[in-house]
This record gives C-alpha cells, sequence and structure tokens, in this order.
C-alpha cells in the first residue's frame, strides 16, 4: 500500500469486503483494538493525556500499529479521538481518563456558533495527517487496510451540549426540538469539519474510514430522520468523490438501521442487539454489515466465545454471498477484555472463512 489513492486499495479483503467483493476470507478488525487492553499500550501511553499521545505522531503511529502485530486483524484502525478536530479549534474539549470527552464551556446558544471555526486540517491537525503518512508506510504491501475516521455531526454535538457524556440527553433533544433553526447551524458547522478531517486522512493515504455515530441509537426515527440524516449524509457526500469505503456505525441503532443505510455509506456498523442476517434485510443487499460480537464476552471462556464468534460467521453469510461482512465486536474492545480471546478470535475468523 502507498499513500497514492483508491487505485492501490483494490487488493485487501477489507476494501473489497466494503465493496461487496469476493475475498480471500472475512476480514476482522476490533474497534478500540488500541487501547488498556494490550500491556504495549499502556507502556506506550504512560499516564500522559491522550490528546499529547495522539499530538505526538510517531507514537500514535505505533499505537495504530501495535494491534495489528498482537491480534494480526486486517485492518489498523488510526488512533485518534473524535474530539480532536474540536481541540485543535481550541473549543475547549478535553479528555478525562474513565470518563471520556468534557467541555469546559458547553454549547448554549447562537453566540457560540463564533466558537466553532473552520477547521484547516494542515495548520490545526498536521500531526494526524503525519501519524497516517507514518501507518500508511509501514503497512505497504502487507494487505493490512487503514481505516480513518470522525465523529458523526450529531455525537460531536452530543458533547458539546451536553458537556460530557450522557445516559439522556435532554439538553440535546432539548435544543434540536426547541430550536430547530440553531440545531441545523451547529450539525452544519460539525459536518463541515468532519469533510475537511476525513479528506485529510484519506489524502494522506487512509484506505477506508468509518464515522462514528455512537450515540444515534439516543434518536427515535422520526428525530434521526429530520435532526441528524441531511447532515450525516452531507459528511458522506463531501468525500464521495475520494473514492474511499465508508462506514457508518451507532450503537442501539437496530431500529434505525433502515434509515442509516439512506445515509450514503458503503457499511452499516451493527451493535450485538441485532442479529446480522436481520439487520442485513433492514440495510438492504446494495450494503455489506459489519459487526457484531458483543464486547462483554470477550472476558469469557474460549468455549462461549467460540461458539458466539461462530454464530456472528454464520450470520453475516447469511445471504450467500459469501461476502460483504467485515467482522468485528458490537461496540469497542473493554479494558478488562483476553487479550488472548480476542486473538484466538481472530484466528478462527480467518481459519473459518478462508476461500480457495
Amino acid at each position: 500500500m502507498s499513500p497514492e489513492g483508491p487505485a492501490d486499495l483494490a487488493d485487501t479483503d477489507l476494501v473489497r469486503a466494503c465493496r461487496r467483493q469476493p475475498v480471500r476470507r472475512t476480514p476482522v478488525w476490533f474497534m478500540r483494538q488500541a487501547g488498556r487492553a494490550l500491556p504495549e499500550y499502556r507502556a506506550a501511553r504512560g499516564t500522559g493525556s491522550i490528546l499529547s499521545a495522539i499530538d505526538d505522531a510517531a507514537l500514535a503511529a505505533e499505537l495504530t500499529l501495535q494491534p495489528v502485530r498482537r491480534y494480526g486483524v486486517d485492518a489498523a484502525i488510526l488512533f485518534c479521538d473524535i474530539v480532536v478536530p474540536l481541540h485543535a479549534i481550541g473549543f475547549g474539549v478535553d479528555v478525562e481518563p474513565g470518563k471520556g470527552p468534557v467541555v469546559a464551556h458547553p454549547f448554549r446558544s447562537a453566540a457560540d456558533l463564533s466558537r466553532l471555526r473552520p477547521l484547516e486540517p494542515a495548520l490545526d491537525t498536521p500531526h494526524v495527517s503525519d501519524a497516517v503518512r507514518l501507518v500508511a508506510r509501514e503497512l505497504g504491501g502487507s494487505g493490512v487496510a487503514l481505516i480513518g475516521f470522525a465523529g458523526a455531526p450529531f455525537t460531536v454535538a452530543s458533547y458539546l451540549i451536553e458537556g460530557g457524556p450522557s445516559r439522556t440527553f435532554t439538553k440535546v433533544k432539548s435544543l434540536m426540538h426547541s430550536d430547530p433553526a440553531l440545531w441545523g447551524q451547529l450539525m452544519e458547522r460539525l459536518a463541515a469539519m468532519s469533510v475537511a478531517f476525513l479528506r485529510a486522512q484519506i489524502e494522506a493515504g487512509a484506505q477506508a474510514v468509518q464515522l462514528f455515530d455512537s450515540w444515534a441509537g439516543s434518536l427515535s426515527p422520526s428525530e434521526y430522520q429530520r435532526f441528524v440524516l441531511p447532515t450525516t449524509r452531507a459528511v458522506l457526500e463531501g468525500i464521495a468523490d475520494l473514492g474511499v469505503p465508508t462506514i457508518l456505525f451507532g450503537v442501539g441503532t437496530g431500529e434505525l438501521l433502515g434509515l442509516m443505510a439512506t445515509a450514503g455509506a458503503d457499511v452499516i456498523g451493527v451493535d450485538w442487539r441485532v442479529p446480522l442476517d436481520v439487520a442485513r434485510t433492514r440495510v438492504g443487499a446494495d450494503h455489506a454489515v459489519q459487526g457484531n460480537l458483543d464486547p462483554a464476552l470477550c472476558v469469557a471462556p474460549w468455549p462461549v466465545v467460540e461458539a458466539a464468534a461462530r454464530q456472528v460467521l454464520a450470520e453475516g453469510a447469511a445471504d450467500g454471498s459469501g461476502t460483504g461482512h467485515i467482522f468485528n465486536l458490537g461496540h469497542g474492545v473493554l479494558p478488562e477484555a483476553d487479550i488472548g480471546i480476542l486473538s484466538a478470535v481472530v484466528d478462527l475468523v480467518h481459519a473459518e472463512s478462508q476461500r480457495a
């Protein structure tokens, strides 16, 4: 692989699966595969801020590559965070250990729009593009794809408005329903930021990108269709000319899968609550699916995980095509996950999906 554009992407199983093309074997990677479950990650990261680690391109590249070496996965996902663009433009976002993104002065009114200037990746986040280039060079010719990512506008807006993680999303829903015009302006700015961030990663060598709409499952279908889908679609349209496969993922989105499939992504990520064969009927035959082993099972004994992984493989292939499935967890690797179990899952997926 070289970071020269889509012409170089045809021969990784991850990219081929995204495009529902024949694959040598079902590709597998794990969300949050770089993280506290890995002793080498803890050693390299130390006790510093995650944002400081991301600022160090060489360290971010190393953390991106560690799970490829450890697990033998078919894709590396860039070590980064969805709030990096907001941090880079000075909105006042930090990531607290054990809590997640927090905002010193949350978004409250139209006056706060002035705090959301456009992202200029070459000036604001050059270290992210540098990390992508380093990883792309390291993976060259290996058959392992590099995935870039960004936060979807709704999920990023949730952190901005709530001030941090939320269970109820009351402030978000209050704003979207009471002042839809302001909500629309906020979402448009965040969409433009996501487009700029993703384009920079793709131009630096990312072979596919994932748009994380982690908290979209808090919405009803009507809310998603009215307040979220148009800007999610705008993000995906904003990178379509670059020709890389796109993955759209959210947690608790079983009732939204049909709508998510209209956003323009090639792949719909599915959490563990919906069997993949059911998900396929909801997203339609023109989309690949990604998922969806329950991450909590990765602390269970191997026979439990083995049976569950085989079930995911069977459900992922239930349309009979033998492709269009990327094996993943239904959400991210938990810190207490057994890394030996994760390695065994990769081996099982590869062995049992091998094609002549």
